[in-house]
């Protein structure tokens, strides 16, 4: 019965309007943490897959490639090799159906499949996350900061400059990225954000966002205005200096250069503007030679007649802009776009590390404890929610606290704390709190001054500068006095520091 063509059409039919109301009814629920939203999201994009695959298998059916859904429907209309006998097969299949029904007596009873699908609305999906993400608030970028501290193109910085510059590689200078260790590093950090992009966000289209960004980036190639890489990859109608389409840093001698082919090195040379003639060794030999040589350093007989040396002219011929360029080039574009999409979460990563910074162990353990049991309170609330249309602070049990209070305390004055980066700080007993909390703290280590109570209410950086500058001077650090400490010796051999040496002077004593 159920086998039958036309019957797994309507099911199928069936089930795809049951995924579409619970997707409704889904996102209906605004769910009250952020491990629900994203509970919410995988079930929500789990359904739309189930939708898009018997979609696929539906239209499948309505193609009729095979002709059997043709044929089934002309044998409901008793249409046979012999002609056309409509009650023959209206009998013919009332018989097939009472002992379809005689073989299986369970199937007189209906299933109702209700219940199955509300299942689906409970289902809580597993998303791998690491420690340091957080269930999806923070990035981990230990494993690619180390890669770009250690490379030729990355900068010895700490893990919160890196936050800072990570998205925006096309500041990176243009020689460092001629090697293929920085073709490889972008590969790993756009795998990455993608696979955290999908897990946080699984309902965009990556794909669609993709084609996007591929298609604005390919007219703004073809204009020379991709940022990074103007004039396609040449800075002021000149080439990079050691650019090659043959990254050396992967050899270490020239007989290892020869594997690349003789072709390869003439097009490496004549990029460059050096000789192309000579066997495949000499080819590797002189190319092998701006490894570590710049070509204004090399010798002009390796250059070509036609050409002439890069001091002579301050040019040198431009290479081909090839295929891995375009590719990196693209890649960085990928990379900026995903970082727009991820910036709340971008900033959220920088102010956990460096309140981490801030912290001793036995605090950072306290404080995981205590997300934790929040997280749980959280997840047990009820979903009504609270009227406050003062937006007051929230009491010990939960509700909003009376607006006398709320007045006696001052919790409508806001203060702002430069050091804190401009951090807003709500009523005067949080103002004074605040200058012991991490934030501050930190804020005190990066300008260099020591957190004491003598910059206690010092908002401003300017203020504290100057506060520092003066204790230094009232306690003699870093201060030289010339009229006690500058040495002067008379005609005698006495020496006189310079304000006794000035007033024995001007008395015609010495």
């Amino acid at each position: 019965m159920s086998s039958t063509l036309l019957e797994v059409t309507r099911a199928s039919h069936e089930e795809v309007e049951r995924l579409e109301r619970l997707v409704v009814k889904d996102l209906q629920t605004e769910p009250p943490t952020n491990k629900d939203r994203l509970h919410q999201s995988h079930r929500v994009r789990n359904m739309i897959v189930q939708i898009i695959d018997t979609t696929h298998k539906l239209v499948d059916i309505y193609e009729d490639k095979d002709g059997a859904r043709k044929d089934e429907i002309a044998a409901l209309g008793g249409q046979t090799a012999t002609g056309t006998n409509v009650f023959s097969a209206f009998y013919d299949r009332l018989k097939e159906i009472r002992e379809y029904h005689r073989r299986h007596p369970a199937a007189r009873f209906i299933i109702d499949t209700g219940d199955e699908y509300e299942q689906l609305l409970k289902e809580e999906p597993q998303i791998e996350f690491s420690g340091e993400e957080g269930s999806g608030r923070y990035l981990d970028l230990h494993e690619l900061f180390n890669e770009y501290i250690n490379s030729k193109f990355g900068e010895p910085i700490e893990y919160t400059a890196y936050l800072d510059v990570f998205s925006q590689p096309q500041k990176i200078p243009r020689k460092a990225k001629s090697t293929r260790q920085y073709q490889e590093y972008l590969q790993k950090l756009l795998e990455y954000l993608v696979y955290f992009f999908e897990r946080t966000e699984p309902l965009q289209d990556i794909d669609r966002i993709f084609s996007k960004v591929t298609s604005e980036f390919e007219e703004e190639w073809t204009m020379g205005k991709v940022e990074g890489w103007e004039n396609n990859g040449r800075e002021n109608g000149s080439a990079p200096e050691n650019h090659t389409v043959i990254d050396l840093d992967y050899y270490s001698t020239a007989e290892e250069l020869m594997v690349v082919g003789p072709e390869k090195l003439k097009e490496a040379l004549g990029a460059l503007g050096l000789k192309t003639g000579g066997t495949i060794q000499q080819r590797a030999e002189r190319l092998f030679l701006t490894k570590n040589t710049p070509l204004k350093k090399l010798d002009r007989k390796h250059f070509t007649k036609g050409s002439r040396k890069p001091e002579q002219n301050g040019v040198v011929a431009a290479p081909q802009v090839g295929d891995d360029v375009i590719e990196m080039a693209l890649l960085e574009a990928k990379i900026r776009k995903l970082c727009d999409l991820l910036d709340e979460t971008i900033v959220r990563t920088r102010e956990n590390v460096e309140k981490k910074q801030a912290l001793t162990y036995e605090e950072m353990e306290a404080e995981r404890e205590e997300d934790d049991v929040q997280a749980e309170s959280e997840s047990d609330e009820d979903d009504q929610q609270i009227y406050n249309p003062l937006k007051l602070p929230m009491g010990w049990d939960g509700k909003p606290i009376p607006y006398w209070l709320y007045k006696l305390h001052g919790l409508g004055q806001e203060f702002k704390c430069e050091i804190c980066g401009n951090h807003s700080y709500w009523g005067r007993r949080a103002y004074e709190r605040h200058f012991k909390e991490w934030r501050h703290q930190h804020g005190m280590r990066c300008l260099g001054i020591p957190n004491t109570k003598n910059f206690n209410e010092i908002t401003s950086i300017e203020e504290a500068k100057l506060l520092w500058e003066r204790i230094q001077e009232r306690q003699g650090v870093n201060k030289w006095r010339p009229d006690l400490e500058e040495e002067y010796e008379d005609q005698e051999g006495n020496i006189y520091n310079k304000k006794t040496f000035t007033d024995l002077k001007r008395q015609g004593l010495i």
